[in-house]
């Protein structure tokens, strides 16, 4: 999302499509990640994947508490359009000027095909205002 304030409207001024990296931000938007995933001393088993387990570095790009209430807005949404959170979240960027084709990460047939299905999702300018609300901006991390 840090980069909708810079980079997408140099994108579209220029004419250059954008195609969204991780529009799932690394599974988060699935739906089900739990803040208990990062407490080292937790034993019991509460997160989807390993991945959610050691992946540090989604921790601290998406697991802040505002993070966690956007995607129970995001489930909350889906529920009401009989869409799984991933789907719901994949509509909302191709709804997006200048987007492409987001690269999605699917490891299963399944997840390829709900992620096809979505480009069949479309979204009111109320639910995508409803969507956006709660976002904060987020510090950069990455190559600084």
């Amino acid at each position: 999302r840090e980069e909708e304030r810079e980079m997408n409207p140099l994108c579209l001024d220029q004419g250059v499509g954008l195609i969204p990296w991780s529009p799932l931000a690394r599974g988060f938007l699935t739906g089900n990640r739990n803040k208990a995933d990062i407490n080292k001393e937790n034993t019991e088993k509460t997160s989807a994947t390993k991945r959610t387990e050691t992946d540090e570095y989604m921790h601290k790009l998406y697991y802040a508490d505002n993070d966690f209430e956007i995607v129970e807005r995001l489930k909350t949404v889906a529920e009401k359009k009989q869409v799984k959170p991933a789907q719901l979240a994949l509509a909302w960027i191709l709804s997006k000027s200048g987007v492409c084709a987001p690269i999605i990460g699917a490891t299963k047939m399944y997840q390829l095909e709900e992620a096809v299905a979505a480009t069949q999702i479309k979204l009111s300018e109320e639910e995508i205002k409803h969507l956006e609300e709660l976002y904060q901006p987020h510090r950069i991390l990455g190559h600084q």
